[in-house]
C-alpha cells in the first residue's frame, strides 16, 4: 500500500476511535468480526465516490473504516458517543432520529428493532438508492416469502410494496463477537421510484385485518367485532362527508359481504394472496365508501 494511502487509513482509524464508538450487547448489538463478510457487504452496497451513506450501529467501526474509504462520507447513528469532514455521528435512538440525506445505507441492526427501522427507511424522503442490511435469518426470510411460503406474513407483502428485496448471502453466527443465538442474513432493500399509486395508511388497513388470521378465508377475517365496528365508523364518517344518507337498516356485515363476493375474494386467504389482490381488494373495498384509516 502506498505510504500516503497508508496514512490515511492510519487516520480514519484513529477518527473512528477518538469518536468512542463503543458497542453494546445489552441494546441486542453484535459486532461483525469477520473482514470477509463486512468486505461483501460494502462491495453489494456499490458505492460511489459521491455517495452520502447512513450506517446504523458502527459497533466498533470496523465497517465504518471502510466505508469512508469508498464514500464521500458518512453519517453513523449509535445510541451511545463529534465529528471529522467525512465522518458525522448522529448521537441518538435511530428510530427517534430525523435522518438525514443519504445515498446508501449500511446497517448490522440491533434485532429488535429490525421492522420499525425497515418502514422508518421506506417512508423516508428523499429517496435513497439502496440499503445494506443484515437481519436475524427468518426476519430476512419474512421480508423475501413470496404468497403460499410458511413465512409469508404482513411485513413480507408491505416491503415488496414499497420496494424491491433481495437475500444477498447468509452469515453465520461464529462471525459476530459475541455470538448471537441464530443465524443471520444480509439484504438489499432498494425503494420504488415512484412508489405505488396508493395510500399506505389505508392500504396497511387492509393488509393487518387479512394477516391477523392468514390461513383463514376473508369472508371469515372481516367477521370480527372490532373490525365491523372500525369499518362501520369509517363507513358513516365516509357517507357524511360526501352527504351520503346511511339507511336505518344499514348492516356493515352485509356490506362487507357483498363487496367480498362481488369482488371473488369472500373464499380467498391472505397466505396466498400477492400484491395485485390486495390493489384489486382494496380498490373495491374503497369504491363503497369503506375505508381503512
Amino acid at each position: 500500500m502506498p505510504k500516503v494511502k497508508a496514512e490515511k487509513k492510519s487516520r480514519q482509524h484513529q477518527d473512528v476511535k477518538n469518536q468512542g464508538i463503543m458497542f453494546n450487547t445489552g441494546i441486542g448489538q453484535h459486532i461483525l468480526k469477520n473482514p470477509l463478510v463486512v468486505n461483501g457487504i460494502i462491495e453489494k452496497a456499490a458505492l460511489r465516490p459521491t455517495d452520502v451513506v447512513l450506517e446504523v450501529g458502527p459497533g466498533t467501526g470496523n465497517m465504518t473504516v471502510k466505508l469512508l474509504e469508498k464514500a464521500k462520507k458518512v453519517v453513523a447513528c449509535e445510541l451511545d458517543v463529534t465529528t471529522t469532514t467525512k465522518l458525522q455521528i448522529l448521537v441518538g435512538d435511530v428510530l427517534k432520529t430525523d435522518l438525514p440525506f443519504f445515498d446508501i445505507c449500511v446497517a448490522n441492526l440491533p434485532y429488535q428493532i429490525s421492522s420499525p427501522f425497515v418502514f422508518k427507511l421506506l417512508l423516508h424522503r428523499p429517496f435513497f438508492r439502496c440499503a445494506v442490511l443484515m437481519f436475524q435469518r427468518e426476519f430476512a426470510m419474512r421480508l423475501v416469502a413470496q404468497p403460499g411460503d410458511k413465512l409469508y406474513c404482513r411485513l413480507s407483502i408491505n416491503t415488496q410494496l414499497l420496494a424491491r428485496v433481495d437475500h444477498l448471502m447468509k452469515v453465520g453466527k461464529n462471525n459476530f463477537r459475541p455470538p448471537p443465538k441464530v443465524e443471520s442474513s444480509v439484504v438489499r432493500i432498494e425503494p420504488k421510484n415512484p412508489p405505488p399509486p396508493v395510500n399506505f395508511q389505508e392500504w396497511d388497513g387492509l393488509v393487518r385485518i387479512a394477516f391477523v388470521r392468514k390461513n383463514k378465508t376473508l369472508n371469515a377475517a372481516f367477521k370480527s367485532t372490532a373490525v365491523e365496528q372500525l369499518l362501520e365508523k369509517n363507513y358513516r364518517i365516509h357517507c357524511s362527508v360526501h352527504n351520503v344518507e346511511v339507511p336505518a337498516d344499514f348492516s356493515i356485515t352485509k356490506k362487507i359481504e357483498g363487496v367480498l363476493q362481488e369482488a371473488e375474494f369472500s373464499e380467498k386467504r391472505a397466505r396466498s394472496m400477492d400484491i395485485d389482490d390486495f390493489m384489486v381488494l382494496l380498490h373495491a373495498f374503497n369504491a363503497a365508501g369503506i375505508h381503512f384509516s
